[in-house]
């Protein structure tokens, strides 16, 4: 089952397994049904909305917010400049490319035996071909990617697998140019900052690279991540697009903007575009910095020291930290006796920083969480963070409470302040609804039956014990626990303004 956290509503898709089922949980005041399309079923959870327009109303308020969407249309276009066309032609230079690699892949496969493969008969919008035509297209696409990757609750698994691949080294810029822009960005000849700079680069990603580098005087060891050329056009322009793009859909589908398409294409380009700027990111090191230094954290985890003189908007100078990834267990068995104690270490800081820190690390995976060599835990890569309100920190706390305490009420209510909910929305058949939810659980008929084997050549006995149920009632079930485990992870997402591109 996928889940899409609206600013309006909870949109769910559900499993194959259940698409054809006519049995569906019995959640009927606060939920509106929409009209099944395909083989999927969408339920808008939580949330009333208006009755339906007749095609005439339609048609009347699509006439009137014309105006609006042309001029819209055409302001974006201005601020995009002539660095639309550009991009324009890349773009078809890349789906050119990619398309020439499908069909000889496709010339191939049908000299085949074997018959056309799916991967053949989707064309470029087979996970492979896409993804390809994501990577040909550059950093914006990239980091759209990454989120298909982060997001198997969204997108078929099929997409996910193929899309993780976006997260491997993008191409790099070479030497030359990367030392242009420290020597533009730094006012001078680089080597009056760092003794030494590293031309092969640690790492390069879809917006920045990084070097080693040592600094002249102090001799520390540093890393100096660099945005790539160009970088802001190319976001600017793409992001334009994906705008334009987003306003014609909720024209011409009035539904989409109960799903605030626009909104999430404002927010997503606000977030990326605020990635590029390191002076923020430096900021958001040094406020968890300090996060840790005020919690008597320092001897648990760390974040690379920031050197503010040679930090600029595009140039980020850093302490150089040395450890593995934490899913690199073996590497993290040499360095502790025990992974786990540092792998909930990790997770005890991290969550500390949502209530102790003004922002918190909102991109954690393998590449940003390391096992450093003294045993520490080190936070890398603070260009992606989040904030969550402490009204909403106090309804979260309520919600929790409410859980263990049974008040169905309570429970809808936070829901309701955290913003998982439209705002008009029917508090009392909400909580009705939650308690029918947890009910079915408690009522859920089962059946315990235990075999027993016995072993002629060893003497022993074999016992083995399975839990039997109603296969009806277990798929009904099914649909009702799995809203309230996707609310638990919708939490994060609605109770504050994360500033992550998914």
């Amino acid at each position: 089952m996928a889940i899409l956290a609206t600013r309006g509503a909870i949109y769910i898709r559900f499993p194959p397994l259940l698409h054809h089922t006519n049995k569906l949980p019995n959640i009927s005041k606060s939920v509106r049904s929409r009209v099944p399309t395909g083989r999927s079923i969408g339920l808008s959870l939580f949330a009333r909305y208006s009755p339906a327009q007749d095609f005439s109303s339609r048609f009347q308020d699509s006439i009137d917010n014309l105006p609006n969407l042309v001029e819209d249309i055409f302001q974006t276009s201005l601020n995009t400049g002539p660095r639309g066309a550009v991009r324009l032609v890349q773009g078809i230079q890349a789906v050119i490319g990619v398309g020439g690699e499908w069909l000889t892949d496709l010339s191939k496969s049908a000299n085949a035996s074997s018959g056309l493969p799916m991967q053949m008969q989707l064309g470029l919008l087979s996970p492979l071909y896409l993804r390809k035509l994501f990577e040909r297209m550059g950093a914006t696409y990239i980091k759209l990617g990454q989120f298909i990757a982060s997001a198997p609750t969204l997108f078929p698994p099929e997409y996910v697998l193929e899309f993780q691949r976006c997260f491997d080294n993008a191409p790099a810029v070479p030497f030359e140019e990367i030392q242009a822009i420290l020597r533009q960005e730094l006012g001078g000849p680089i080597d009056t900052v760092y003794e030494y700079v590293d031309p092969v680069p640690l790492a390069s990603a879809s917006i920045a690279q990084v070097h080693g580098a040592r600094l002249r005087g102090s001799l520390d060891e540093v890393v100096i991540k660099v945005l790539k050329p160009g970088i802001e056009d190319v976001l600017v322009v793409d992001l334009n697009f994906v705008y334009v793009v987003a306003r014609i859909l909720e024209f011409l589908n009035p539904e989409l903007s109960r799903a605030s398409l626009v909104s999430i294409v404002k927010d997503i380009k606000a977030s990326m575009l605020e990635e590029v700027d390191f002076k923020k990111e430096a900021a958001n090191i040094e406020s968890f910095r300090g996060y840790l230094e005020a919690m008597g954290l320092v001897r648990q985890a760390t974040a690379p020291k920031v050197y503010p003189h040679c930090s600029t908007k595009r140039v980020l100078t850093m302490e150089r930290l040395y450890g593995v990834p934490l899913t690199d267990l073996d590497s993290i068995r040499s360095l502790v006796s025990s992974p786990e104690t540092s792998l909930i270490t990790a997770l005890n800081v991290w969550f500390g920083s949502l209530l102790g820190c003004e922002t918190f690390h909102a991109d954690v995976h393998a590449g940003n969480l390391w096992l450093l060599r003294d045993g520490r835990i080190g936070f890398l890569d603070f260009g992606i963070v989040g904030r969550i309100s402490p009204k909403t920190w106090t309804a979260m706390e309520i919600f929790l409470t409410s859980i263990s305490s049974e008040d169905y009420e309570a429970m809808a209510a936070s829901l309701v302040d955290m913003g998982a909910t439209d705002r008009d929305v029917d508090a009392k058949a909400f909580a009705r609804d939650l308690k029918q939810v947890f009910s079915s659980i408690q009522n859920l008929d089962t059946e315990i039956v235990i075999a027993a084997a016995r072993s002629s050549n060893t003497n022993t006995t074999t016992v083995a014990a399975n839990v039997v149920v109603d296969e009806m009632q277990m798929n009904t079930l099914f649909l009702d626990v799995e809203v309230c485990a996707d609310l638990l992870q919708l939490l994060l997402y609605r109770c504050g303004s994360v500033n992550h591109m998914v």
